[in-house]
């Protein structure tokens, strides 16, 4: 263990939480309440909610109580005087609101972890699975320097889309082992949480598949081509560089379908290298592989970020989705793709790794890696 890790285990680290009354919001505060470094200082709503406790101004739908140590906490409005003792801020802010709310944060020299996709096309602002591309943290001290004004503390760092999310965490771990993957065509299945609440009509999903999900196949495309690349640099300044030195087509189609928590992916892949790996390969190298959040002990990080299935009919939803708490990716079926290379079924939890659990997880990350400068409790 390290100094710092014995430092967190000791002192909390104050953190606040936007949209705290939504569902995204809920979540977040289900796994911080009891987080072994992290302690909720701050929660931030609409005017409306704004001056009441927690538990009167939430409509609570979690399937566990409000946490205790929450109930009482006055919700504030989202403004950043009111989040000045704060570390770190993780927003689960609807996209109407989140793009003016977290630049202020971020201008009132505030680290902010967010769920929205205000900023994930944004140049200079990393977007980051963090079983996945934690190197993009780099990028921080270039987003603080070329900041107007130049910025201390203050940052943004997106999480990905839910289904991005469950995509990019077994390429990353074929690209590892077997070097670039040029093609990917990628189905989904995509629960009905993925739409917030109230979500889909009963009407509309019951007995029925939507397949359309607006926005969602081209976040896909162009979120893995951010994540799964590399950072260039050039002139002294660095940029993102969307795979271009090993191009990556990416072909999605998704689909709304009637289950509640625990996003389903088909996926096929094409890899560069001739001869290709053989399914028994691929099988072992998901099962090997070891990203930082886990060697680093991030205490959010599962024990596995990719559980490889043998039965032929796994992974499923409802059996699969909650294992490690929703924080790793399962991958089952692996096998030759007649037209492809390999192909196999991916199952992420979109409430969990697809949504919160990224963020908390990215944060633990930035604070052992010093991007989160640490006032402690």
């Amino acid at each position: 263990m390290s100094n710092l890790h014995k430092i967190l285990d000791e002192k909390l680290v104050r953190v606040g939480v936007l949209g705290a009354t939504g569902t995204v919001g809920q979540r977040f505060i289900s796994l911080l309440s009891n987080h072994p470094w992290f302690i909720i200082h701050a929660l931030g709503a609409s005017p409306r909610s704004a001056g009441k406790p927690y538990a009167k101004a939430a409509n609570w739908k979690q399937t566990t109580p409000i946490p205790s140590n929450v109930r009482e906490i006055i919700v504030q409005e989202c403004k950043p005087e009111h989040f000045s003792d704060c570390a770190i801020v993780f927003s689960g802010l609807d996209a109407d609101a989140a793009g003016d709310i977290e630049g202020a944060f971020r201008a009132a020299d505030l680290a902010v972890f967010s769920n929205a996709k205000n900023y994930r096309r944004d140049p200079l602002v990393p977007l980051i699975v963090p079983l996945v591309n934690d190197s993009h943290l780099s990028m921080v001290p270039q987003q603080q320097a070329l900041h107007q004004p130049p910025l201390q503390k203050g940052f943004i760092l997106t999480n990905a889309n839910c289904s991005t999310t469950g995509l990019v965490v077994p390429l990353r771990a074929l690209e590892k082992s077997f070097g670039p993957i040029e093609a990917c065509f990628v189905t989904t299945m995509q629960a009905i949480s993925g739409a917030g609440y109230p979500g889909v009509s009963a009407l509309d999903i019951v007995d029925n598949i939507v397949p359309y999900i607006g926005g969602e196949e081209e976040k896909m495309e162009w979120e893995t081509l951010k994540i799964l690349g590399g950072i260039a640099e050039e002139d002294g300044e660095m940029a993102f560089d969307m795979h271009s030195r090993y191009p990556l087509r990416v072909s999605a189609s998704c689909n709304r379908v009637p289950v509640i928590d625990g996003h389903t992916m088909t996926v096929s892949v094409r890899f560069s290298r001739r001869p290709p790996p053989s399914p028994q390969q691929v099988r072992e190298a998901l099962a090997a592989y070891t990203p930082q959040a886990q060697s680093m002990g991030c205490p959010s990080a599962p024990v596995h970020a990719i559980f490889v299935h043998e039965e032929p009919d796994r992974p499923q939803p409802r059996l699969d989705r909650y294992y490690q708490d929703g924080a790793g990716v399962s991958v089952g079926r692996v096998r030759q793709c007649a037209v492809l290379d390999i192909k196999f079924v991916v199952l992420a939890n979109n409430v969990s790794i697809g949504a919160a659990t990224s963020s908390i997880i990215n944060a633990e990350l930035a604070v052992l890696k010093g991007v989160v400068k640490l006032p402690i409790m």
